[in-house]
């Protein structure tokens, strides 16, 4: 072997180690965070509901800046902002293992939201351009591996680390690990950038989509308490109408949009979008009900590590199903194999409805187990369909479009279900329920909610129905890594690249 393949070797390596690393740590933070909410609410002396903006605070800023960055990758350099992700993700990390006040760990997150959705997205294109063929493939493969071992990781790693370190522990080891991506992404990768792409930036389109999500978020989230008619609650509602009307009139006028509105003229797409979200909104939704539920006094009253544990039959089910899905999609057609994740997700959800304070653990495998393997089996196809039903120049902008619902789902979903949880076992309490009785219809009240959405998924077959699966390809295997992640390539093939 010459010193140039040497050389060209090991630049390989580097990039698939830094892209690869960083997308774990970021996966397992994500999803370790509301394991460690009731640690946070103790320390800081807030509320579970108030630092429900921990989260969803991450994934609103995740939706309006994870296309800007891959949009700002192009243009400066995918190895420029990838580094400024990594950058911005140790700054946030520190911020929040500072903090003494929920404003801090709050503002913390999101901030974090802007920086794993940089580094997720930048990362990525890191890989697709880095290689190609066979390799490539090789390479998405292995990003996809580590984000759904660091998703499925997160809430036991985080549970472990509350209960011997504190919940700070988490954020000091993910800064450690991703500043020492710093020196390895910028020795060992090189630069590369789209000389084609428009070097507009649609910084309007980003302001706008912040502008519509914030305020419905926050309607949500605190109708309960201001009432659904109240001034600030449909203020917000009408502010968020008007962000709207405005990201649409902005992306129809702009001459690099964040998004094309025009694909949405594809059913196929709409019809895979709408997966994704209801997906990405009941996972996300699910875990803060059952890890607030779980670790309740009223409830199991489990430690952190006993409630990540707890979570691991359904990410062992989720992760095991996914070898099976593309064989299954091929072979039944992702419409039917959208149905029938949606149908068990749904029987999952409804057994969940008639939770009782005298039910233990146990009786909770069973539902956790089914409904982990239907969402999975519902996310996989939708994921594929929403970039093979475009062609290939328009890829990067449906993955942008699906990116956005997977974040939007997931903060809206988990606004939703804490407000109907919150109302319904705040009104048991008022009727003179027990605290456990209180909190357990809280949780089926959520699962009532998760089940509608899961029933709603069911008919968005008639959307697919047209889509034929086709040949893996290095994008499809992206699509598929994203169903336990956040991003696709913007760009699916390689580019010019220099130091």
């Amino acid at each position: 072997m010459t010193a140039t393949n040497q050389t060209n070797r090991a630049a390989g390596l580097g990039v698939l180690l830094a892209a690869c690393v960083s997308a774990l740590v970021v996966n397992a933070n994500t999803s370790a965070v509301t394991i460690l909410l009731p640690a946070i609410s103790q320390d800081v002396g807030a509320s579970v509901d108030t630092l429900q903006w921990a989260v969803t605070g991450y994934m609103l800023v995740g939706a309006a800046v994870i296309v800007t960055s891959g949009a700002l990758g192009d243009v400066f350099g995918r190895r420029r902002i990838f580094l400024a992700g990594l950058v911005l993700f140790v700054l946030s990390c520190a911020l929040i293992a500072l903090s003494s006040a929920a404003g801090g760990v709050i503002a913390g997150r999101m901030i974090q939201g802007a920086a794993g959705s940089t580094i997720l997205a930048c990362g990525m294109s890191l890989l697709s351009v880095d290689s190609a063929g066979t390799g490539q493939m090789k390479a998405i493969t292995l990003w996809g591996a580590a984000s759904a071992i660091g998703g499925a990781a997160g809430p036991l790693i985080g549970g472990l680390l509350v209960d011997s370190t504190g919940w700070q522990g988490l954020f000091w080891i993910d800064a450690a690990i991703a500043a020492a991506c710093v020196p390895l992404t910028y020795l060992t990768v090189k630069e590369s950038r789209d000389p084609d792409r428009p070097r507009e930036i649609d910084v309007l389109g980003t302001l706008l989509v912040a502008v519509a999500l914030v305020p419905l978020v926050l309607a949500l989230s605190e109708s309960s308490s201001w009432g659904w008619l109240s001034f600030p609650t449909i203020a917000c509602l009408a502010l968020s109408v008007l962000g709207g009307v405005g990201f649409v009139y902005a992306e129809r006028h702009a001459t690099a949009p964040l998004v094309d509105l025009t694909l949405l003229r594809n059913r196929v797409l709409v019809g895979a979008t709408l997966a994704i979200f209801l997906v990405a909104g009941m996972i996300n939704a699910l875990m803060y009900l059952l890890s607030l539920y779980f670790q309740n006094p009223d409830g199991f009253g489990m430690t952190a590590l006993q409630a990540g544990l707890a979570t691991l039959p359904a990410a062992a089910a989720m992760i095991a199903i996914t070898p099976l899905i593309t064989p299954l999609a091929v072979k039944i057609g992702p419409r039917y194999a959208v149905a029938i994740g949606f149908g068990l997700a749904a029987a999952g959800f409804a057994t969940l409805m008639f939770v009782e304070p005298s039910w233990t653990y146990s009786a909770f495998v069973a539902p956790l187990i089914v409904l982990s393997i239907g969402l999975g089996l519902a996310n996989g196809p939708a994921s594929s369909a929403s970039t093979a039903a475009v062609d290939q120049d328009q890829v990067g902008q449906a993955s942008g479009i699906s990116n956005m619902a997977r974040y939007v789902g997931g903060s809206l979903a988990v606004a939703a279900a804490a407000t109907v949880s919150t109302a319904v076992t705040d009104a048991h309490t008022t009727d003179g329920a027990s605290a456990a009785e209180s909190l357990s219809a809280g949780l089926g009240a959520g699962a009532v909610l998760l089940t509608l959405m899961s029933a709603a998924g069911i008919f968005l077959v008639l959307l697919l129905r047209r889509h034929r699966p086709e040949p893996a390809t290095a994008v499809h295997l992206a699509a598929a890594a994203a169903a336990t992640s956040h991003t696709i390539p913007t760009r699916p093939s390689g580019e010019r690249t220099g130091q």
